[in-house]
């Protein structure tokens, strides 16, 4: 899809002709240089790079352009150093065209909750009216979506890849956890986090993968990053090539054909079943039960890590300075709480401030475990749900004993652990249509949390998934439909993407 001239100049990338300016939404290079005229970091590429434009989420470090996450607290921030993604990116071609507008931290469903204003939907059919881009990586997504960038890097928590590829018909690969590093990315929620890419076509984001192995490299400098070793197993325990339609089973999770569906989406879903029935692909029907309960854990948990990551914003150590105490510590602990509470109230938004304080309670003694603790055991419940239907082994956890009671009777068992069943699973990204950005601002926040409702899941489980655009005939707003796979089975997974995709169109 491509958006109207007419949107050019209201979308998340607004070229600047001048100087940077850490007001605008984002910022561009012009001419291939950075603020202060030095010429970007230019390593030598990789045999097979190909020049492309990037397009980079504003919590990802990158030399040149300050990295404010949307942020009052953070504001004109630039960093001594660069996100290892950066670099990589470079290798492979990549020249950075600007950083792009999102919610504060990461934390949001529409891209609203930013400092520099939300960000707007170039597939609005009315321009004055005009739809959520989805969030947190929204403004990444429209740059791809407006064909001011190639690629886009975002980071995806609970769903802000996927969700706004699906809002703005694009294609958003959330990889499997600790494959891309975060070493230089301004965390949310340590155990959560991803870094990944938003492309107008699968194949864009496999064949940066491939290039040079790069789901292969390892980070020391991030301690999330999985060991050479760990990576080795896992390619080896992989395919490694996508077999033929007829030997690939595609699983319908029953628990996500909920009421709320949205009609256009579930007759897109339902079309994209026919269509890949029609084509050879075995369809089964799957369940996963605990997923109904994965969006208030992944709340709990991800609110507690947040709550924690963003404790540093005081002032003195990091974050914005107060004009009034500067950088010295006050010398009493009622002058110390006065000023975190100045710094802190004036710096973050009402949203982060709310899952900060989500976050501490669910850590409180009193609270600890009636939520954290029974999030804990809902996620590990969550994974041992993916681990019982897909086909293949999870690589980094030893394959659990499974409740066979609630299995249909006269199931044969390949083996203790239950029947091996699908390859992949396919569901709605989202339960909704891109809603009206006027609701979203009028509304209390509460409802954006159940956008997140499909994706989350997955991001528990530490799954890669891929939001693919569907078209949907309501008023000419796309729709997302998300493929899942089991861990480390991120090539295979955009293969199949990539399948479906063409099977699509």
């Amino acid at each position: 899809m491509r958006a109207s001239s007419s949107w050019r100049g209201s979308a998340a990338l607004t070229r600047c002709h001048g100087r940077w300016r850490t007001t605008d939404c984002n910022h561009f290079v012009r001419n291939g240089e950075d603020v202060d005229g030095n010429a970007q970091p230019r390593p030598k590429l990789l045999p097979g790079a190909k020049p492309f434009r990037l397009a980079v989420k504003d919590n990802i470090a990158t030399a040149g352009f300050p990295t404010q996450c949307a942020s009052r607290i953070l504001a004109d921030h630039v960093s001594p150093y660069e996100a290892t993604i950066m670099g990589q990116m470079r290798e492979r071609g990549a020249t950075v065209i600007g950083k792009t507008n999102m919610d504060e931290f990461g934390m949001g469903s529409h891209s609203t909750n930013s400092m520099h204003g939300p960000v707007l939907n170039p597939l609005s059919p009315d321009p004055k009216n005009p739809v959520s881009a989805g969030g947190s990586s929204g403004g990444s997504a429209v740059a791809v979506a407006v064909g001011d960038a190639d690629v886009a890097l975002g980071t995806d928590t609970g769903g802000s890849i996927r969700l706004p590829a699906a809002y703005n018909g694009m294609c958003g690969h959330r990889p499997s956890y600790g494959t891309l590093s975060r070493h230089g990315v301004i965390p949310y929620a340590h155990s959560l986090d991803t870094v990944g890419i938003i492309a107008r076509h699968p194949r864009t984001i496999l064949d940066l993968l491939l290039l040079d192995d790069l789901d292969l490299q390892h980070d020391p400098k991030d301690p999330t990053s999985l060991s050479a070793a760990s990576r080795r197993r896992c390619a080896a325990a992989r395919p490694s090539e996508l077999l033929a339609n007829e030997q690939v089973t595609v699983g319908i999770p029953n628990q996500y054909n909920i009421e709320e569906l949205d009609p256009a989406i579930r007759a897109a879903w339902s079309t994209a079943i026919a269509v890949l029935e029609a084509a050879g692909f075995r369809v089964v029907i799957v369940s996963l039960p605990t997923t109904l309960q994965a969006l208030s854990a992944y709340y709990i948990l991800a609110a507690a890590e947040a709550c924690s990551n963003l404790a540093k914003y005081d002032g003195v150590r990091y974050g914005a300075k107060d004009l009034d105490q500067g950088s010295a510590v006050p010398d009493d602990e009622e002058a110390t709480r006065a000023l975190y509470t100045r710094v802190r109230g004036a710096g973050f938004g009402d949203e982060v401030k709310r899952r900060i304080l989500l976050g501490t309670f669910s850590l409180s003694s009193e609270a600890k475990d009636n939520y954290f603790h029974q999030a804990q055991r809902v996620r590990r419940l969550i994974c041992r749900d993916f681990d019982r239907v897909f086909r293949l082994n999870c690589p980094i956890r030893p394959p659990l004993p499974i409740d066979l009671s609630d299995l249909p009777r006269g199931v044969k068992l390949a083996d203790r652990h239950g029947p091996p069943q699908v390859d992949f699973l396919l569901t709605p990204t989202t339960p909704s249509l891109p809603p009206s950005l006027s609701d979203v601002m009028d509304d209390d926040g509460i409802n954006a949390y159940t956008n997140d409702v499909f994706t989350v899941p997955a991001s528990l489980a530490g799954l890669p998934a891929v939001s693919l655009p569907v078209r949907t005939g309501s008023n000419g707003l796309p729709a997302g439909l998300q493929l899942i796979g089991q861990y480390w089975d991120d090539r295979r997974l955009l293969a199949m993407a990539e399948r479906l995709m063409k099977l699509l169109e």
